[in-house]
């Protein structure tokens, strides 16, 4: 009962204290830094960090070390704003009050350091360097000075028995990439569950209460923080490969139905814990396979512990240095960079963005260190590749082939076997080259081409062109790369670029609401909120509107326009409101403008 009544109180709590958000947790401080000048919504910090204490004390499967984060975030944001700081100095006080609240979470100031520069900041500035090192290094001593030096762990020596181990490790990496990015998946695939679950705000997390409080009848490791079980995974206890397994898919499952569900709470330690239980199922299969190495489990739960939270959040070098200050031994350092280096690039082949960058990503904003994006990075391959292409048969005559170039006007198309199967690229130049049109295409074709994946961005596919100098790429499948699915042309990319330019305005149009939020006070809303056809405000000017009396429309983006609105402005259809409304004025306003049907 005590996570049905604990997830009772909080989504009470939720709806009572605090306003909604569109983004949550290390994301929204990631956001802030970004496109805010890293100001944040300080004031409703108290009660953030109350609903997360609430969260983990009922027993949610989150972990505190975001909401420290956020603690340390708006602290240092408070203070920025206080004194009137500029955008770049109030950035560098948000990622140093971070990285304290990751040095004294795990008694690991170098780790802390790491987390503010290389997910806060995404660059290392040496303005910023030195006040993040007293920070965090005075949250550390301070930490230390009240409950005393050790880790946050107590983790046993580690003992490196035969470079034959290191294939192993190499192995568990390819374990770990691909079950934290179904992680991540898992994240909002939840969120979108009850999103789409139309009941009252406070029963959400109290339903899923329900089933955490059957899940700790059978495995109460996997609930809370679950730190008092990795150290025991760490330490030997003796868990047998099906129970290690079974945590991991608990905690796999029940972080995301605690979080999607409006427990307060973090990523961070779960993907420790489940890289934990993962990699200490690892090592007991390989010691089982392979008695002869003498291999310590534990030491792959810990490498294991690196690899998840490496892939998970996109942050090797923090997760590197962080196992290295709870170990203080630097000979696991070779196998656990080479766990997290594999593990972060399959990963990285499953999921494009980190478990932070998804939730922004979902709300049009993509962050390359810590900064927006190029135009061009927000469109994929995939959205502007023609898909109806044609194709040569290698067996063809070169005749033909050019025939057929001059017919579709282009200066060269991809080459397919019998089978269909891609096998080259055959260009106006190589046709120019051959001496004899009567020979078939199979003679002279380019073999091994340059292709691109609908995943790409259109950036890195130009840069390929580019480069190499080539009109088009084949765009294949990528686990099948000779699975012809179109072609990108320069023409293209040229045709998608108004395109991005449409979403780069939307894009704008979303920072602004961000920045709006940031400076707004507790309790007011800023919303986005599309106009549909047959809505009341459809058609009208704005001083013929009577909108709520705690509403205002900030601005209105139009196709690529952002129209600043007066008295004279007509809403339009389609025409995105950013509506600033405070309390049931937002839900009233919202509701103007969606048809009446």
């Amino acid at each position: 009962m005590i996570p049905i009544t604990g997830g009772l109180v909080v989504g009470l709590f939720n709806h009572y204290f605090l306003r909604e958000e569109k983004v949550h947790g290390t994301a929204a401080v990631m956001q802030s830094v970004a496109l805010s000048g890293g100001r944040l919504p300080y004031q409703s910090a108290p009660a953030k960090a109350a609903a997360a204490a609430l969260s983990l004390g009922s027993g949610a499967s989150v972990g505190p070390e975001d909401p420290a984060v956020q603690i340390g975030a708006n602290i240092a944001s408070m203070f920025g704003q206080w004194l009137r700081l500029s955008d770049e100095r109030v950035k560098i006080l948000v990622a140093a009050g971070a990285g304290s609240a990751i040095a004294a979470a795990f008694n690991a100031p170098i780790a802390g350091v790491f987390f503010a520069l290389e997910l806060i900041l995404g660059e290392i500035s040496g303005n910023a360097l030195w006040l993040i090192l007293v920070s965090t290094v005075v949250s550390a001593v301070f930490t230390q000075a009240v409950s005393g030096n050790a880790p946050a762990f107590q983790v046993p020596a580690y003992q490196f028995h035969s470079a034959w181990e290191l294939p192993l490790y190499l192995l568990l990496g390819l374990v770990a990439g691909p079950i934290s990015a179904l992680y991540a998946d898992l994240l909002y695939r939840f969120q979108d569950i009850y999103s789409a679950w139309h009941v009252a705000d406070w029963i959400k997390p109290a339903s899923a209460g329900l089933i955490l409080g059957i899940a700790a009848l059978f495995v109460p490791q996997a609930l809370g923080t679950g730190y008092g079980s990795i150290e025991e995974i760490l330490n030997k206890n003796g868990f047998s490969l099906s129970f290690l397994l079974i945590l991991a898919v608990a905690k796999l499952i029940l972080t995301p139905l605690s979080l999607g569900s409006g427990f307060k709470g973090g990523v961070f330690a779960p993907s420790l814990f489940i890289g934990a239980a993962m990699g200490g199922a690892f090592g007991v299969a390989a010691a089982h396979i392979f008695p002869e190495l003498g291999i310590d489990p534990s030491a792959f739960a810990l490498v294991g512990m690196a690899a998840m939270l490496a892939a998970a959040v996109r942050a090797p070098l923090t997760a590197v240095i962080l196992l290295f200050e709870l170990t203080n031994d630097y000979h696991i350092i070779l196998p656990l960079m080479f766990s997290v280096a594999v593990s972060l690039l399959i990963a990285q082949r499953f999921q494009r963005d980190s478990d932070y960058g998804i939730g922004l990503a979902r709300h049009g904003i993509r962050l390359d260190r810590g900064r927006d994006v190029d135009v061009l990075e927000s469109i994929t391959v995939g959205e502007v590749m023609r898909k109806d292409t044609t194709a040569i048969r290698e067996s063809d005559s070169l005749k033909k082939a050019a025939d057929l170039l001059e017919k579709k006007r282009h200066h060269g198309l991809p080459v397919v076997n019998v089978r269909g199967r891609l096998v080259g690229v055959l260009s106006v130049q190589d046709i120019d080259r051959a001496k004899d049109l009567k020979i078939n295409v199979a003679e002279i074709y380019t073999r091994d081409p340059l292709v691109a994946f609908p995943s790409d961005t259109l950036s890195s596919a130009l840069r390929q062109m580019s480069e190499h100098d080539i009109g088009r790429l084949p765009v294949v499948s990528r686990t099948d790369k000779q699975k012809l699915l179109g072609v990108l042309r320069r023409a293209d990319i040229i045709h998608a670029y108004n395109l991005a330019l449409a979403r780069r305005v939307e894009q704008r149009h979303r920072e602004g609401s961000v920045r709006l939020d940031a400076m707004t006070p507790d309790r007011v809303d800023v919303t986005d909120a599309v106009v549909e056809t047959g809505a009341p405000i459809a058609g009208k000017k704005m001083k013929e509107i009577s909108f709520p009396k705690e509403c205002v429309i900030a601005s209105i983006r139009r196709g690529s326009k952002v129209i600043i609105p007066h008295g004279e402005t007509t809403i339009q259809p389609r025409d995105i409101l950013v509506i600033v409304a405070q309390g049931k004025a937002r839900g009233e306003a919202v509701k103007l403008c969606h048809s009446e049907k």
